[in-house]
């Protein structure tokens, strides 16, 4: 469970045992939701009860905390999903912490106060978008590091340092430089006069017992298989870069070094219907552990409306079909969503990969 969930839990059985109300503390599962979604728990049992009626919460009765976010967010109006916490709410609640100050989010989430809720959701806001220019930079700055080494592009794992790069953004950046360079990566700053970071790992390796392996170079660390920080003294860098670099080599499997998405089923464009779409949504809230379907349809081809978009021009947007009609076949993998566009609804395809080229079912 998330730290929310195991407090809403406590709060629970205290009234339990007080003979206190259920109406006194279900109030408080809007919060539960988004902690659930934020921390990247298992939507699985408990927690995914927690996180349907949490979103049915936020959705009907917000706190106005909550409220003041959504509307910065500008998906007011919209049926929230985890998806929207994720992507939207949960970054906008971290960003007062990684850029100035977490107290302001917690005083954002505890007030009762229209006025004041709206001038801390906008200075929130702000700080998520100074956080997103700060992610990008640093992301950039270390891309070119690892591009204009030769010998670094060719290590089983990545370690960078740069003293001032902010730390509230690190752990970011630690995730996005896997999506480029799929290995196990660690990210360092300085910070109290001495080198700290945050580390990210790819599916199957533990990141954990790494960092445990290099345990006398550091002078504190904690974390799991998939994320972790840690804290060393400047005259150790070197020694516990090429270290970690040591232990990731022999323990990593060439399986581990290369991307997979897991597929639930081949189907045919023509089968994805309303009717079926309503059906997988009876599955939500999707989230670790009950992730929405992933489908790959075979041999498609561009319908002819192809195009970049998007702010920062990052977005691929295009028609398909099943039939060859403006180009090289290929097979698309992709989860099926809503799109809410001025009050119209429609289906759209979350592409994941497309592998071009005629593809049979067995060669997935």
């Amino acid at each position: 469970m998330s730290g929310c969930g195991v407090g809403f839990k406590l709060i629970q059985a205290f009234s339990g045992s007080n003979n206190i109300p259920a109406h006194n503390y279900t109030d408080l599962l809007d919060l539960v939701a988004v902690s659930i979604a934020s921390d990247i728990v298992p939507i699985t049992g408990e927690n995914r009860t927690l996180a349907h009626y949490g979103l049915k919460r936020i959705n009907s009765h917000p706190r106005i905390g909550l409220k003041s976010i959504i509307q910065v967010a500008g998906i007011e109006g919209s049926v929230l999903r985890i998806n929207d916490i994720v992507f939207k709410i949960g970054p906008r609640i971290n960003a007062a912490g990684r850029i100035d100050s977490a107290r302001e989010a917690v005083r954002l989430l505890v007030t009762e106060n229209e006025d004041e809720a709206a001038e801390i959701g906008k200075k929130i806001n702000e700080q998520n978008q100074t956080r997103q220019a700060l992610d990008q930079n640093i992301t950039k700055e270390a891309m070119a590091m690892i591009e204009t080494n030769e010998a670094m592009k060719l290590r089983k794992s990545t370690v960078l340092y740069n003293p001032i790069w902010h730390k509230g953004v690190i752990g970011i950046v630690a995730s996005r430089l896997i999506e480029t360079y799929y290995r196990p990566t660690i990210i360092l700053t300085e910070s109290n006069g001495k080198i700290t970071g945050s580390a990210r790992s790819v599916y199957g390796f533990n990141l954990y017992e790494a960092i445990d392996a290099c345990a006398d170079l550091l002078e504190n660390y904690g974390g799991h298989m998939y994320a972790a920080g840690l804290t060393l003294k400047h005259e150790n860098l070197d020694t516990f870069i090429q270290r970690f670099e040591e232990v990731v080599s022999s323990r990593i499997t060439l399986e581990q070094t290369i991307p997979v998405i897991e597929v639930d089923a081949v189907i045919g464009f023509n089968a994805i219907t309303e009717k079926f779409y309503e059906t997988l949504k009876r599955f939500e809230p999707f989230g670790p552990e009950n992730m929405s379907p992933v489908f790959v349809t075979l041999n498609a081809a561009d319908g002819g409306d192809t195009r970049i978009v998007g702010k920062m021009n990052d977005h691929l947007k295009l028609d398909m079909c099943e039939q060859i009609r403006a180009g090289q076949a290929y097979a698309v993998c992709y989860a099926i969503d809503e799109n809410n566009f001025k009050g119209v609804t429609t289906l759209q395809l979350m592409i994941k990969d497309i592998r071009i080229g005629n593809t049979r079912e067995e060669d997935l």
